[in-house]
């Protein structure tokens, strides 16, 4: 090497040193006071048309101050094909620009604000400048060409993370690429990350490594810059200010690409981690290639905590653009009353206007993100991609019903059934949980020949009319319709509040004793006995231990069935158990179910013994317009397949327990927490008075709505609404559960 730079150089005692590099490898030359760099690239016709590219580019800015220049060989050239140990290599030297890297300065408003000057000043230098090598390229690391990326996905190791970078990808196919035929394009350096900007004296001197060159949309410069610069950052949209309030000073940024620049600026991350994952498998010794890759995923996940809205917001107000405010929650209130009854309740003191939405997210319309640990529809996430993605297609494929033969419902017929035990298995599917709690009970009166159903207190089991007369809950509301003759309420085996409590070992035992006190006294036979195996409208009660075991053979025994509604408390929510009824040791005749099994979309099942299915064939046909339609099987399905990739009911279990350690150690700060129940990611918190075991509604419902200000949804329920329920997606993390805890803390704090 040194005989070479001596011989086309004319370099003398010259040092060389190798750097880290991504895919070529570049050298350090010293001589005297003089700096130069080598670079070297393994050959390829390709590669030597860009690098010739990039040298013309380079000679064009003609600015040895704040670009690198081409040097000559002895030959006049500025690229020369040499063989190097052996290696048919590309050779090139440039002039050392001095300077300190972007990534090891201090960080100032002021070297920000330069550095967005100095962007749009090397912007307006190639506003102008052509070349055909570089307009042709179409490679991973421009924006514009994002899809490129997803033969990378799977080599992302983690499921949740794959699934994350598909939601991205999904966003940018939605909101960006139909406004990219209107945007400005331009050759720009497409890589003005923290190794690649210099700085001096507090104020950015200097752009290195034009290797990244591409024909690509103006607004993708600032994506990548300030990407890079702000992805350590605990406030990114803060910083982004800057850059953008300076380099539109200096090159004016237009509305329509401010609208779009939250989701490039993802994109960019998105291209980041893929690569990065790539590198890793196919040169796992490549650090260079992955050594920004934790940052990138800690702002991935950043990103999306920040409300899409607020980042447009932010950035328009840094560039002096106005924004359309929404219609107030009154106004908003006012309209849909003008249609929708009243009837139709709203969550919180202050409503909250949605507009989108992303795993544990939710996004108003007013820019907040709100952290969701409430509902629990969205079970593997909102707008999970992979959802979404067997929605899309499955809908623009075949949509019919039951009467034609279709591969999606025995495929899911099947996969959902492998999770139950073997005598439960025939399936009904319906359109929600209520249909479902109505089916089985039609079922249920066929195959028993039986009028009387036995329910559980505080229950609730949807919202058709059959549903409402089996639903304490709502049955027994003030405003409600009262309890039927035919419908035989038995105590919930409460072991806080009600007779047996936690401290006797044998509460089940007992409060099961009285319940078949009941059954055996009762003036008919009882078709089935129904209950959630944590109640939820109850206040997240769990049904106390040994209490099924004892209830299900008297129910049996008369010639009932039972019922498990595993509406809430099914597919994985509770960590140890895929079903509720697990729990407890049971197999039920018959489970309903619905709410998360589609993950929103409008889906319910019955599932329930060959025996009963049976009696019920001899009646008349049974059919669901849209139960069990391919859509509905195939969103079903791919729910299924997200719990298991993303190890979603392992998540529970372990986000769940910490979750409930968190809620304990509050109980110790505070003797206004009576009691603390529930598994997995189905936990509930009761509210008290002090000193005493009264219900403080008034606390709890401050609680709710305080967490709602702080941008936190959690809902209130029980008796006496004075429990603290929380059932988030699957996806919360332990950070979230902090999160929650903290707040409630803080809360629990003032109201002292």
């Amino acid at each position: 090497m040194n005989k070479l730079l001596q011989i086309e150089f004319g370099l003398q005692e010259v040092k060389v040193k190798k750097l880290d590099g991504y895919e070529n490898a570049n050298y350090l030359v010293k001589t005297g006071d003089e700096n130069y760099i080598f670079k070297t690239y393994k050959y390829n016709d390709e590669l030597l048309d860009f690098v010739n590219a990039e040298n013309e580019t380079l000679l064009f800015l003609q600015n040895k101050n704040k670009y690198p220049t081409p040097l000559q060989f002895k030959d006049n050239s500025y690229i020369k094909i040499l063989n190097i140990d052996g290696e048919k290599l590309i050779c090139r030297m440039l002039s050392f620009l001095d300077g300190q890297f972007l990534g090891n300065a201090i960080h100032t408003k002021n070297i920000f604000q330069s550095f967005g000057l100095s962007l749009a000043e090397m912007n307006l230098n190639l506003k102008n400048y052509k070349n055909n090598t570089i307009k042709a390229r179409q490679w991973e690391w421009d924006i514009q060409y994002l899809n490129l990326n997803k033969k990378y996905i799977n080599d992302i190791p983690n499921a949740k993370d794959r699934n994350t970078i598909r939601y991205f990808f999904q966003q940018f196919e939605e909101i960006v690429n139909p406004v990219l035929p209107s945007l400005r394009k331009q050759i720009i350096h497409n890589d003005a990350n923290e190794w690649n900007v210099l700085s001096k004296n507090g104020e950015v001197s200097g752009f290195i490594d034009f290797g990244d060159l591409a024909h690509s949309f103006l607004i993708n410069e600032l994506a990548v810059a300030i990407t890079y610069a702000c992805y350590n950052k605990e406030k990114p949209l803060k910083w982004a200010s800057v850059i953008l309030t300076s380099y539109h000073s200096r090159l004016p940024i237009e509305e329509k690409e401010i609208k779009i620049l939250y989701y490039l600026i993802a994109a960019r991350l998105v291209i980041s981690v893929c690569n990065s994952a790539h590198s890793r498998k196919v040169d796992p010794q490549n650090t260079y290639a992955t050594s920004s890759e934790k940052n990138a995923w800690q702002m991935l996940y950043k990103w999306l905590s920040i409300n899409p809205i607020n980042a447009e917001n932010t950035f328009r107000e840094a560039i002096g653009l106005t924004f359309e405010k929404p219609l107030t929650i009154k106004d908003l209130i006012k309209k849909r009353e003008r249609n929708i009854s009243p009837i139709l309740s709203l969550s919180y003191a202050k409503p909250i206007y949605m507009v989108r939405s992303a795993f544990q997210y939710m996004y108003d319309a007013y820019g907040n993100t709100f952290l969701d640990a409430y509902n629990n529809i969205p079970h593997v996430g909102h707008s999970h991609p992979k959802v979404v993605t067997a929605g899309q297609r499955q809908m623009a494929t075949l949509n019919t019903n039951t009467r034609y033969l279709y591969d999606q419902l025995s495929d899911y017929a099947e996969k959902l059934l492998s999770k139950f035990p073997a005598s439960l298995n025939k399936v009904y599917f319906v359109n929600s949980g209520s249909a479902a709690s109505d089916l089985a009970i039609r079922i249920t009166k066929i195959h028993t020949g039986y009028e009387k159903l036995m329910v559980m207190e505080h229950g609730y089991h949807g919202h058709t009319q059959t549903a409402t007369d089996i639903s304490d809950y709502k049955f027994n509301n003030p405003k409600g319709q009262g309890q039927k003759d035919f419908i035989l309420k038995t105590q919930i085996p409460d072991t806080y509040r009600g007779k047996f409590t936690a401290n006797d070992k044998n509460a089940g035992k007992k409060y099961a004793q009285e319940a078949i006190s009941q059954i055996n006294n009762s003036n008919l036979p009882i078709a089935a006995f129904i209950s959630e195996p944590i109640v939820g409208c109850a206040g997240q009660v769990p049904l106390a231990d040994g209490y099924l075991k004892e209830v299900y053979p008297a129910i049996r025994k008369q010639g009932g069935i039972c019922i498990s509604d595993e509406v809430q408390t099914g597919f994985g929510r509770l960590g140890d158990y895929f079903w509720g009824f697990e729990a407890h040791n049971v197999i039920p005749d018959m489970v309903i179910i619905g709410k998360p099994m589609a993950n929103g979309h409008p889906m319910g099942a019955v599932i329930c013994t060959e025996e009963i299915a049976e009696s019920f064939s001899k009646g008349v046909e049974f059919f669901s317009s849209f139960g069990g339609n391919p859509v509905s099987c195939a969103v079903a399905t791919s729910v299924l397949e997200v719990i298991e990739e993303e190890k979603l009911q392992e998540n529970a279990k372990i986000v769940g327990d910490y979750y409930k350690s968190l809620f304990f150690e509050l109980q110790r700060k505070y003797n206004v927490i009576g009691d603390i129940r529930g598994s997995g990611l189905f936990l509930g918190m009761e509210i008290i008075r002090e000193n005493s075991m009264d219900p403080n509604v008034e606390l709890a419902h401050r609680i709710k709505n305080e967490l709602r200000n702080k941008n936190i949804l959690i809902s209130t329920d029980g008796p006496f609404d004075s429990v603290i329920k929380t059932k988030p997606a699957l996806c919360f993390t332990k950070d979230n559960a902090k999160k929650v805890v903290e707040n409630i803390d803080e809360i629990l704090k003032a109201s002292r």
